[in-house]
């Protein structure tokens, strides 16, 4: 399965104009942003899970990250409300479910194999958050070419990021951007290729996730 796998092309998917795709586990659906493989892919994605549902222990050989979005995620380790970003690194397993039901922005098999340092933030912790007059930053994490981070910019501003020669992809967590003449509402979903920058403004106040510097260059197949 090839979905937006063109690294070399722009991306943008709006998640409520999206379909639900089941998943293999009962009450687990996913839209899928981008993915290069089935069922073991490298992969993006929204992934919903209804009150009661769960997901078979499973490894991820090459990574997890996993931003959740509303209601609680769990797993063995814990207990994860809306704003956690976590990273589990390869060759980490788990046993997911969400008890009342929740949504994650999660991408897999997308780490080096030398990241493999656990991460948790809680994006809502206000003191981990950098002033900024008018666009705060919030650093999650740094690993080679690799940064993710979260940007929350007020209503009624520019803002920008420079072109990275391993790409850009920006999540809007809340709020809404206009981009390129078009409005980008809550969950939708960017990505740039290589040495692209990306210019924009905000409609109302709004939360970004953004990861640069850390697709290929080329075409993946």
């Amino acid at each position: 399965m090839l979905i937006n796998a063109d690294f070399s092309k722009s991306a943008l998917v709006i998640s409520r104009e999206s379909d639900w795709i089941r998943s293999p586990e009962s009450g687990v659906d996913r839209i899928m942003l981008d993915r290069i493989g089935d069922e073991v892919a490298r992969a993006t994605s929204i992934v919903r899970y209804a009150a009661g549902s769960s997901f078979s222990r499973h490894q991820h050989a090459m990574g997890e990250e996993f931003l959740v979005l509303d209601g609680v995620f769990s797993d063995d380790q814990g207990h994860y409300p809306p704003g956690f970003y976590v990273r589990n690194p390869p060759g980490s397993s788990h046993s997911p479910y969400s008890e009342g039901g929740c949504r994650i922005l999660v991408k897999l098999r997308q780490f080096d194999p030398q990241d493999l340092d656990r991460v948790v933030v809680d994006t809502d912790d206000a003191g981990l958050w950098r002033r900024g007059g008018g666009v705060d930053s919030l650093p999650l994490h740094a690993f080679g070419s690799e940064r993710v981070f979260m940007r929350r910019i007020a209503a009624g501003r520019d803002d920008s990021l420079e072109g990275n020669p391993g790409g850009i992809e920006i999540f809007v967590v809340s709020g809404s951007i206009r981009y390129q003449d078009r409005t980008l509402p809550v969950e939708s979903w960017l990505r740039l290729p290589a040495d692209q920058a990306v210019s924009f403004s905000t409609e109302s106040d709004a939360v970004l996730w953004v990861k640069c510097g850390h697709l290929q260059s080329d075409v993946a197949s």
